[in-house]
């Protein structure tokens, strides 16, 4: 789909949300694309319309930021800067209950052997004055909860 604005990747991430919020088990989402593609806005406007009233900062230095939304955990992960995959053991990463948590992580590849199986990817492409999402489901949870943000209007 074409994100003509910021707007347009907002109304993304409410579209999200109010799946999520119907979505009773745990996802993960890999975000893709290149800095400043929309990534961390994205994961702001979901958060936002799950109900979190404070900042939400891109974990670019802290790499894990954690919230606490629609009575569940919301993982915000930013692995730019990781220096070894390795690091996520001491972040605590493998503590994450991705069966009942939502993990939404920015450039998943930097983590790979150490992050819980990928359900869903969003990739955020340059085109024109906007952006260009993608969607695609990696497993049969992913594509469930795809079937789910579809039925969003």
């Amino acid at each position: 789909m074409y994100l003509a604005d910021a707007a347009a990747t907002d109304a993304l991430g409410v579209r999200l949300a109010r799946a999520l919020r119907q979505w009773s088990r745990g996802l993960v989402v890999a975000l893709d694309g290149e800095l400043g593609a929309g990534k961390t806005a994205l994961t702001r406007a979901t958060l936002v319309e799950l109900g979190h009233a404070g900042r939400v900062v891109s974990p670019s230095y802290t790499l894990v930021e954690p919230y606490t939304v629609a009575g569940r955990g919301f993982h915000h992960l930013d692995l730019y800067r990781l220096g070894d995959p390795e690091e996520l053991e001491f972040l605590g990463v493998r503590d994450i209950d991705s069966a009942n948590d939502w993990l939404f992580i920015e450039w998943s590849c930097r983590g790979t052997g150490f992050l819980p199986g990928i359900d869903m990817r969003i990739a955020l492409a340059y085109e024109r004055t906007g952006r260009r999402a993608r969607i695609s489901a990696a497993t049969d949870r992913g594509r469930a909860f795809m079937g789910v943000v579809e039925d969003i209007t």
